[in-house]
């Protein structure tokens, strides 16, 4: 079936606009993607006809927020192919990491073990395991990459040792776009005794994810984005981990009972989940979920694949123009770097001609060190993306070049 692009950019209002005088062409989607009419509605009607608290109190507008809230929790479990006790609602992918960091790393980890990441990560990738290295005595060990911005899977085998206790690894680079064999890899982790959790951020929104195929312990993703709302997540963690954990924060919802004297937690899965939730949030991230599900995902991803494709073709045949990261296997990200150019200045001029783009190390500081740059230029597609925007892009960039 092909995909008319035209029909699904119409249900996006913000593409609708001019910046700087220009057709706005939004190329920033690895760092959030825009969200369609269903989800905004659900948003609205949840404020405008429902605002109340969840789960605790005994009256009808209650009784309908915890009907709608416990529904997305119940599609967000489909979209995965987890079990519903397993779906952890967070604030996003940073909050999921540091949860399974605190409640598994801080509480399991001592001198000498390893915990093994790549060298792909992004910060919220990196920092949490950090920390847990610092308290513990634990040591932090990073896989290499390949001259294409791809995972060095045979680095990573030669690293992984009866010594590494946890494999955190990301599906999708959000500053490359490389894609990571995590069901490879998560394989060879669990066959040694290590447990793992994948960082989906970037992979939710491309193409269907299934954990149960993965074999991974953990998975962390953001429903901004997936087409959903910020400030809300996924964490999902098989259930025997979950239940063996202690809690990550406490109060609220996440408590059975409490005396001056002790106190015990909820069960499954509102243990993880304190005070009061984003409510909107997870309401309108299972709309955007439902919307996702309704979407002929090969479609979309053969779509994006053509978006680039063009765009590596033409980055190819641009002078001047350095492609960072070119792996086989990649999603939308276009990252490069334009000779005798700084990216900032780059995303200033295109954003002058109506194209946003994102400058800048991507949250992957240790990755730019490695490969001894200061940041890119990254453009980022994706399904409401249409191949003459690609081309805008690259009209854009020769003015750039001409101003510069």
């Amino acid at each position: 079936m092909s995909l008319d692009v035209n029909a699904l950019r119409a249900q996006f209002p913000v593409l609708h606009q001019a910046v700087n005088g220009k057709p706005l062409v939004y190329l920033d989607n690895a760092a959030t993607t825009q969200k369609p009419q269903v989800v905004i509605d659900a948003v609205s009607e949840y404020y405008r006809t429902v605002n109340s608290n969840v789960h605790r109190a005994a009256h009808y507008l209650s009784d309908h927020a915890t009907a709608s809230f416990e529904a997305a929790r119940a599609d967000l479990a489909a979209f995965i192919n987890a079990a519903r006790e397993e779906v952890i609602l967070t604030k996003g992918t940073t909050e999921g990491i540091n949860l399974v960091a605190q409640c598994l790393g801080r509480e399991r980890l001592q001198a000498g073990d390893e915990i093994l990441i790549t060298a792909l990560e992004h910060h919220a990738n990196i920092v949490p395991w950090q920390q847990v290295c610092e308290r513990t005595g634990a040591t932090l060990q990073v896989t290499p990459l390949r001259e294409d911005g791809s995972v060095d899977t045979d680095a990573f085998h030669k690293l992984l040792s009866e010594r590494t206790r946890i494999v955190a690894l990301s599906q999708v680079s959000n500053s490359l776009g490389s894609v990571t064999p995590v069901a490879e890899l998560v394989k060879a982790a669990r066959e040694a005794g290590a447990w793992t959790l994948v960082d989906g951020a970037q992979a939710v929104g491309h193409y269907p994810v299934d954990v149960q195929q993965i074999g991974c312990d953990f998975y962390a993703f953001s429903g901004h984005k997936m087409f959903g709302p910020t400030g809300v997540g996924v964490l999902f963690g098989r259930r025997e981990l979950l239940d063996a954990m202690p809690p990550f924060q406490t109060g609220g919802e996440m408590i059975e009972t409490v005396s001056f004297e002790k106190s015990t937690w909820n069960q499954l899965p509102y243990k993880f989940e304190p005070g009061t939730p984003n409510i909107a949030g997870v309401i309108g991230l299972g709309a955007a979920t439902r919307w996702l599900q309704q979407q002929d995902r090969t479609a979309l991803a053969t779509h994006e694949d053509a978006l680039l494709a063009s765009a590596s073709e033409q980055a190819r045949a641009f002078d001047g123009l350095k492609i960072i990261g070119d792996a086989a296997t990649k999603v939308g990200v276009l990252s490069f770097l334009l000779d005798g150019a700084h990216p900032a200045d780059v995303g200033t001029l295109l954003d002058q001609q109506g194209v946003a783009v994102r400058t800048g190390h991507h949250c992957c500081m240790p990755l730019m060190d490695r490969l001894g740059i200061p940041g890119t230029t990254r453009a980022s597609f994706s399904i409401y993306n249409t191949l003459e925007e690609v081309d805008q892009l690259f009209q854009a960039l020769h003015k750039v070049r001409s101003f510069l």
